[in-house]
């Protein structure tokens, strides 16, 4: 087989060959659905998140409470947030929350858990493909 031949039938095979580093994932984070009521701001969406995070409301309560430094409650399945934030603002901590604690940072996926590491700090466990690596609790 000459070296002409044997590069046309690698192309061709590259060509059929199924690529999985352009693969589109389905995975999308939740847009914030709130909703300002006087003095306190309803997030009423908390469940839709938990669940495309695969995590606890309670953790993501505790972290938006962190990050805006305001208390919180869960009532009926909604997180009320004390003060008055804009959707904007919500979106930047829930998407922040999404990129630290729950998508890997090696592949890229979403499936991943948190394990405690003492110390104030949480180990991010990607199912998907094996890493772990440290994160610091909220």
């Amino acid at each position: 087989m000459s070296d002409e031949e044997y590069m046309k039938l690698l192309d061709r095979a590259f060509s059929m060959a199924h690529t999985t580093g352009s693969e589109a994932s389905d995975f999308v984070i939740p847009k914030v659905d709130s909703l300002v009521q006087g003095n306190k701001t309803m997030l009423r969406n908390l469940n839709v998140i938990a669940d495309k995070a695969r995590r606890d409301p309670k953790e993501i309560a505790r972290y938006i409470s962190k990050e805006l430094g305001v208390p919180v409650s869960i009532e009926e399945q909604r997180l009320m947030i004390s003060g008055k934030f804009q959707v904007a603002d919500l979106d930047k901590r829930v998407h922040r929350y999404f990129e630290v604690y729950v998508i890997c940072k090696e592949c890229h996926k979403p499936d991943t858990r948190l394990e405690g590491a003492g110390r104030g700090m949480f180990y991010l466990v990607c199912e998907a493909c094996g890493s772990r690596y440290g994160v610091k609790n909220y």
